[in-house]
């Protein structure tokens, strides 16, 4: 008898665990559990009848290093490399990327001239921010907050404008709590390797690619700055169900696990709502937090660690708009805590996606990012907050930020409740501690998905890789 897994979660980590482990050499039996009434997880398109698509989670994938070229190979094997739709390096979404800040849009520098001169809204050229990274000393904490890290290396005004939209973009979070080591590890390698970010940056760390596919070869050769497809991203999760479907992976939707229990003989007991489950080994793709509430009293410890692992809710408010011109053209803008706390930034979904607009009149599609860290302070709470709120909130920016006066023709908003997990200062000692008691305690146990080890569909996908290759050899 091969042994059974049980994967729990049925986002695009769960799914690509069960993807790696139905490749094996030898394939154990494999359980996908998810609680709720659809796979996928985050990856969530509406595809409309006129063949408009609407993201509301990921809109897009980066292809570089070992982990976008990972993914690539996957979508490779699934068949879906004509679905793909490419971003190209000389792209304007590629190029033009956006701050909206003292009520006005400022293009971030692109080219050296924008980096030898002062751009707004930067009063200074950025030329001699490169400057301090080089002559300052090394840093000598194991971890910082990104905030701290970037203003002792590249100067305050890096730090306030341009580090803290990029927080609210990638985490929708604050870089004044989280983590340098964990939430950007090659600067934080850089500065360790090289004493100057930059310097550690541009010799790079000798890393190897991943399986080359001729995706990412041609991902490399025309320098694509993200990808997506054309059915939207859920078409990913969709491909995977259809992968694994004939290769025996029983998945199961509504099926919210309530309990782990250690049977006596070393399995799993996994407790559903409608009976139970045995596992030889349990891969777990929810949450931390989640994970916290269904492990046994023995493992309490470790219940500690999940449950400090916090996650932040964001709303994504999508709109289409016909009849309109953008004032500016590019992937998007993001706005400092500084100028609007409560809005992340806009995406221009159209710019970078035109293959989306659908087959309707020639329409703007546009993706507004509301609350991350400061949605509470901004609209309460999550759970009881009205969409209409959200959607005038989201018409309003549009309106002062893009000069679009008119009402949008279509709109979807959806409240993502702890959508995105925050890597906090010591985070990478939090995740040590976790795998060190999972070891002494040899569990059947791994850990997988964005509470960890980065947030991106890239890192969700590499931690199912690597779990499942541990895993596998564990196995024989």
């Amino acid at each position: 008898m091969p042994p059974t897994v049980a994967v729990v979660g049925g986002g695009i980590s769960g799914l690509a665990a069960c993807y790696y482990l139905a490749r094996g050499p030898r394939p154990p039996k494999v359980l996908l559990l998810e609680a709720s009434a659809r796979l996928g997880g985050w990856l969530q398109s509406t595809r409309t009848a006129d063949g408009a698509v609407f993201e509301h989670g990921p809109r897009g994938i980066r292809p570089a290093g070992v982990v976008g070229t990972d993914t690539l190979h996957m979508v490779s094997e699934l068949g879906l490399e004509g679905d793909v739709l490419p971003v190209p390096g000389d792209h304007p979404a590629s190029r033009n990327r956006f701050l909206y800040t003292g009520g006005a849009l400022h293009k971030l520098p692109s080219s050296l001239g924008g980096l030898l001169r002062p751009v707004p809204p930067f009063s200074r050229a950025l030329l001699w921010s490169g400057v301090r990274d080089l002559l300052a000393p090394a840093g000598t904490q194991p971890d910082e907050s990104v905030h701290a890290f970037v203003h002792r290396r590249f100067g305050q005004e890096v730090a306030d404008i341009a580090v803290d939209s990029l927080c609210r973009g990638v985490f929708a979070g604050d870089c004044r709590v989280l983590s340098i080591r964990s939430c950007f590890p090659a600067l934080f390698e850089a500065e360790r390797r090289r004493r100057s970010v930059l310097l550690g940056l541009a010799l790079g760390s000798g890393k190897e690619r991943g399986a080359e596919s001729g995706l990412s070869q041609r991902a490399r050769a025309e320098r694509w700055s993200q990808w997506s497809l054309r059915g939207g991203m859920e078409s990913l999760a969709q491909a995977l169900v259809a992968f694994l479907h004939p290769r025996g992976v029983e998945l199961r939707c509504h099926a919210p696990l309530r309990r782990l229990h250690r049977h006596p003989d070393g399995r799993w007991k996994l407790t559903l709502a409608d009976g139970t489950v045995m596992a030889d080994h349990v891969v777990s793709a929810l949450p931390a937090a989640a994970l916290a509430e269904v492990l046994p009293a023995e493992t309490e410890p470790l219940a500690q660690e999940l449950r400090h692992i916090p996650a932040v809710s964001v709303a994504v408010v999508n709109l289409q708009y016909e009849g309109v011109v953008l004032p500016v053209t590019g992937f998007g803008h993001l706005v400092p805590s500084s100028e609007d706390a409560s809005l992340l930034g806009i995406v221009y979904d159209s710019v970078a996606f035109p293959q989306h607009d659908g087959t309707g009149a020639a329409s703007v599609r546009l993706t507004v990012m509301l609350g991350g860290a400061w949605f509470g302070q901004s609209f309460g709470d999550p759970v009881a907050v009205a969409p209409a709120l959200l959607l005038q909130r989201a018409q309003v920016a549009v309106r002062e930020q893009l000069g679009l006066e008119p009402a949008p023709t279509r709109s979807i908003v959806k409240v993502h409740q702890a959508c995105i997990p925050q890597y906090t200062l010591g985070h990478w000692q939090r995740t040590e501690r976790i795998n060190r008691f999972l070891a002494e305690q040899r569990l059947p146990l791994s850990l997988i998905g964005a509470s960890y080890a980065g947030v991106s569909v890239n890192d969700c996908i590499a931690s199912a890789k690597a779990a499942v290759g541990q895993l596998l050899g564990q196995l024989r």
